[in-house]
């Protein structure tokens, strides 16, 4: 079995393990689609919270198993909640993901979301032009998302292929990602194997949805009950991955 067999198989074994365990999730989300991305994860199988008070995410994170951090609704209060869970997760060694979305529109964005990698983020997950301008990542796991997303951790990178063009269409199904990326981690420790298996199901869960779909509308509906009736032999027969060159 090739290396990226075994990432197939446990993209598919992480699938299982996630509803089995139903990990909690907590979200520091960008509010547009704080609903979409709860019902995403909650349609995988894993807990969402949502609560970006400053008076009660430090308890909320400490609950949780994994976090995710997006920016895309940024204001003072909630980088204060951002500074507070991101330093429960760091000292409790959970597993958590920074989504610095626009942060190639805001200076003053940008120095906050490289404030974060740097203070030990486990997943930095952006597209081009966002990662681009994050520049070199040392520690976490760099996700460059598009037609096709590219992850690379040290020397290793990966590319996965899975997809359709309607997710572009629809707000929130890149917040998703980051998500449901999280959850994955809260069942495999391996930063590497954790997101490829939850892109490889967002992926899947997408050109399945794009089959009984008429367009962005219908599609949304039709991404999440995919997800929900995803398959672990579903990512193994579908999955399309490839080591990258460099």
């Amino acid at each position: 079995m090739t290396d990226l067999s075994r990432l197939i198989e446990n993209a598919a074994a992480s699938l299982t393990h996630v509803r089995q365990r139903r990990p909690r999730v907590h979200c520091l989300m960008n509010t547009v689609v704080q609903k979409f991305v709860a019902d995403g994860l909650a349609a995988l199988g894993a807990n969402p919270s949502m609560t970006s008070s400053p008076d009660e995410v430090a308890a909320f994170a400490r609950r949780a198993d994994a976090l995710v951090v997006n920016l895309g609704t940024l204001d003072d209060g909630r980088r204060t909640a951002i500074r507070l869970a991101t330093a429960v997760a760091r000292d409790a060694g959970k597993p958590w993901i920074v989504d610095p979305v626009h942060c190639d529109y805001s200076p003053s964005r940008l120095a906050f979301a490289r404030e974060l990698i740097a203070s030990g983020a486990s997943v930095v997950r952006g597209n081009a032009s966002e990662m681009d301008i994050i520049g070199e990542v040392t520690e976490a796991l760099k996700i460059k998302t598009g037609p096709v997303d590219e992850l690379t951790l040290e020397r290793h990178r990966i590319r996965i292929e899975n997809g359709h063009p309607l997710m572009a269409q629809v707000t929130g199904t890149g917040c998703l990602s980051g998500a449901l990326i999280a959850a994955f981690m809260a069942v495999e420790p391996d930063r590497m194997k954790a997101a490829t298996g939850a892109l490889l199901a967002s992926g899947v869960a997408a050109e399945f949805a794009a089959n009984s779909s008429n367009g962005p509308g219908t599609f949304e509906a039709a991404f999440r009950d995919a997800l929900a009736a995803l398959r672990p032999e579903d990512i193994i027969a579908n999955a399309r991955i490839s080591h990258a060159e460099g």
